[in-house]
This record gives C-alpha cells, structure tokens and sequence, in this order.
C-alpha cells in the first residue's frame, strides 16, 4: 500500500481573485493622484509665434495665464471676431487683470507671492495694441514679472 499517491485526481489550481478589488482600488488611486486637471478653456485661437531664445519656466505653479487672441468659431456669434483677453474661462476687460492677480496670487503662499509670473499667451496676428494695453496694466497694478509663450523655431522654416 502506498503512502503518497501520485496525483491522478488532481488539476490546475484556481487562482484565487480575493485580490483583485484591491489592485484595481489601488490603481485608480493612484491614476487619480498623478493625474494633472486642465484650468481652463481655451476660448480663444492662440497660434503661438515663433522664438530663437526661449527658457522654460521653473515653477508652473507660480504663473498666471492671459490669453489673448480671437475668440473661437463658436463664440463669435456672441463676442464677435475682435481680439479678446481671456482670463482663467471667461473672457474680461483689461480692466479685470487687477482682480484676477490679486485672486491668483491670494492662492499662493505668502513667501511665494513676489515670485509669481504673468504669461502672455498672445496670437501671432493679434494687433500689439491690445498687448500693449495688457503690458501697461500689468505694469500699473505692480506686476513686473510678465513672460511671452511662443514655439521654437526649427531648422527647415
């Protein structure tokens, strides 16, 4: 008589799915802490231009977005086709730039308020007026730190 049978009866195992809710919980935790939210509609048509010299920006978090171009086919009906400012997902006045700074730098920490930034994101073809306009009121209200977005240049333009 044989003490150890050979396993005829025996089959694969079944793998055990205990775990699994656990995995996938832990997955959409972790998809929903590195996942990075969009700000803002863009409302308005923005071609960047194009730039030799560019520097990226260290800290995104320190930057304030003013957009400044046409409004989209969709809005034209309502805002017409006059180059726009847009401001976090509405469109303002030159005006309006003051209290979007201030809400903007009232999100910062007080150390970091000095070095937050203002980023033009000006069309190519909008006229420099209106740029100009938004210069001069950033300059008012204090905020001296302004940057220009734009494309780099490459080699076969």
């Amino acid at each position: 008589m044989a003490k150890f049978s050979r396993g005829k009866g025996r089959g694969t195992p079944k793998i055990s799915t205990a775990s699994l809710p656990d995995i996938i919980f832990i997955l959409l935790f972790f998809f929903m802490v590195v996942t990075v939210m969009k700000d803002s509609e863009l409302k308005v048509e923005v071609n960047y231009p194009y730039a030799t010299e560019l520097q990226k920006l260290e800290k995104k978090s320190l930057v304030s977005y003013v957009y400044i171009g046409t409004p989209q086919k969709r809005f034209r009906k309502k805002y017409g086709s006059a180059p726009r400012i847009q401001l976090n997902d509405s469109f303002k006045e030159v005006k309006d730039l003051k209290l979007f700074l201030e809400q903007e730098k009232s999100k910062l920490r007080e150390a970091e308020r000095g070095l937050m930034t203002a980023s033009l994101r000006a069309d190519k073809d909008v006229t420099m007026g209106i740029v100009t306009d938004v210069k001069t009121e950033l300059r008012k209200i204090g905020q001296l730190k302004v940057n220009y977005s734009s494309k780099p240049r490459t080699e076969d333009l």
